[in-house]
């Protein structure tokens, strides 16, 4: 079987700081602060229903002992210290945990504190975003009697975290309308980033905005004496999948809008390809081909102890087929046809991936854009970048009421998935991540300062350099000849006008303009291109 190996992507991070530094692509900031339990709202939660009070409010003392044992709806805000920028992209870090509480879920991962959770905000802020990590409602009843309950209460479970995950999106929009813009966010660039579980909310919140695509048939329940159909997910009970309505549900922040921009996936899945269509945000992924529980194409749900669970999830390698065949990663293009080692990285990945066959059977076919493919040789590998200590794993397991040893069984099983657990490796996997994601982020919300696909081509036909400018400013033709060339003010003001030109170069030596933003139009051999120029 091929494989890349770590030590390969070890190199990819190393190369990755050996060029020049962008801001929101490469880390360019040395310290990071952290404010932390911030509470972004409240909501009815399930995670206290094995003792008979299922519908209880986030952050409550069930247990009447004074402690908060349901967890608050919070996050922990990641800003680089120093920046001076005063509205910077916010990254929404959504953790992983199978929708259910560390130790309890029997992993020794699964809460926004986990380490490789924290190295990705860190690393994030480290680049510019504003990062907020965020913790969403867990609960759902793996031991439920049948497949199709099983189901629908990881569904459920997954929704009700895209609900929390929209209110928090709202909350930063309110607080930019009516506080003065607390934590300097840019609402106009906002990203998703879902490690694991994380993975399928952040999905499923860029997909799910209809009634019809819950109540597919197999989001169904069938009675099976009247042979009547109820809908698993019932929206008059916990709500619709913007937050809003339902006996049992909270709405956080209504009346502003939880649009977001780029949804990046670590090991997420959908639960039906029906949910893409065409016009929604671009999207791109990490992920395992090995992954057991989200099938890197398309196959069945199944967790250890509760057997299967649901059908037919996709996984990174599907769910981008689609999306990059409705069109909705086009504004990605330029990238993927981009020679940065990420973007080689994961098209070696790629090749090798093609003919291995996946957790779910499936033979992985060819090649496909905005997905890296991590195949590590683990045989049961789903996220590489996971890291833990036993020691506090235990500790966690004695305050929780186990029985000494349990966490440390825990840790041990879980080394099955990933036998060569530890920080080097899960820096790696980290740093990579994020450089292939990056690198997409800047795209898709044009950070890199292009405007629409008109200026994607002209990236792929001239160059302006340097840009920002001062004195000296060269026009290059990737292809033909430039016959004209036209530079206009931000006022509109015709400030530089070449005419009866044929040449693939023209430079500018003594531009004498004042500092702020003019718009170029280059004609090349009959066709016309804009350029965005910053002169300082």
């Amino acid at each position: 079987m091929k494989k890349i190996l770590l030590p390969i992507l070890s190199c990819i991070a190393v190369l990755g700081s050996a060029f020049a530094q962008d801001r929101y692509i490469d880390e360019v900031f040395t310290d990071v602060s952290v404010e932390t339990d911030i509470n972004y709202g409240m909501n009815f939660s399930v995670i206290a229903a094995s003792q008979g009070v299922p519908y209880v409010p986030t952050g409550a003392d069930v247990n009447g002992d004074g402690v908060a044992d349901i967890p608050a709806l919070n996050f922990d805000l990641f800003q680089p210290v120093g920046d001076t920028e005063t509205e910077r992209p916010l990254v929404i870090v959504l953790h992983t945990g199978t929708f259910a509480p560390i130790i309890y879920n029997g992993n020794p991962t699964g809460m926004r504190q986990d380490a490789a959770t924290q190295m990705i905000c860190q690393s994030y802020a480290r680049r510019g975003y504003v990062v907020a990590n965020l913790e969403y409602r867990l609960g759902w009843n793996p031991g439920a009697e049948t497949p199709a309950e099983r189901g629908a209460s990881l569904m459920k479970a997954v929704y009700r975290a895209i609900q929390d995950t929209k209110g928090a999106v709202r909350f930063f929009k309110k607080d930019v309308a009516e506080n003065g813009n607390t934590w300097g966010i840019d609402t106009s660039r906002i990203i998703l980033s879902g490690q694991g579980s994380g993975g399928w909310v952040a999905l499923g919140y860029a997909s799910v905005d209809k009634y019809a695509e819950i109540t597919l048939p197999k989001f169904l329940a069938v009675d099976e004496t009247t042979g009547e159909t109820t809908a698993l997910i019932d929206t008059a009970e916990i709500g619709d999948w913007d937050g809003y309505g339902g006996a049992f549900n909270f709405v956080n922040h209504p009346g502003y809008s939880n649009e977001v921009h780029m949804v990046c996936s670590m090991g997420g899945g959908i639960g039906d390809l029906s949910w893409l269509e065409a016009g929604e945000i671009p999207m791109c992924a990490v992920h395992c081909p090995t992954d057991p529980v989200a099938i890197y194409t398309t196959g069945d749900v199944a967790v250890t102890g509760a057997g299967l669970i649901t059908t037919d999830i996709s996984g990174s390698y599907d769910v981008m087929v689609k999306a990059n065949m409705l069109g909705n990663n086009d504004v990605l293009a330029s990238v993927n046809a981009g020679s940065d080692v990420y973007t080689l990285g994961a098209q070696a990945a790629n090749a090798a991936a093609v003919g291995m066959t996946d957790f779910g059977g499936t033979t992985v076919g060819a090649p496909v854009d905005n997905v890296f493919p991590y195949v590590t040789g683990n045989p049961f590998e789903a996220s590489p970048w996971d890291l833990w200590d036993e020691g506090t794993v235990e500790n966690i397991a004695l305050s929780l009421g186990f029985d000494p040893g349990y966490g440390t069984a825990i840790s041990q099983n879980s080394l099955g998935q990933n036998p060569d657990m530890g920080i080097a490796k899960s820096i790696a996997y980290v740093d990579t991540t994020l450089g292939y994601f990056c690198r997409r982020i800047v795209r898709a919300t044009n950070l890199d300062g292009l405007s629409g696909i008109e200026e994607i081509e002209t990236a792929n036909a001239l160059e302006v350099y340097p840009n920002p400018a001062s004195s000296v400013l060269v026009f290059r033709a990737k292809e033909g000849n430039i016959k004209s060339i036209a530079i206009h003010s931000a006022l509109g003001e015709l400030v530089q006008s070449e005419t009866n030109l044929s040449s693939d170069m023209v430079s500018y030596n003594n531009l004498n303009l004042k500092s702020g933003v003019y718009f170029c139009t280059v004609e090349i051999d009959g066709q016309m291109f804009n350029q965005k120029v910053i002169v300082r």
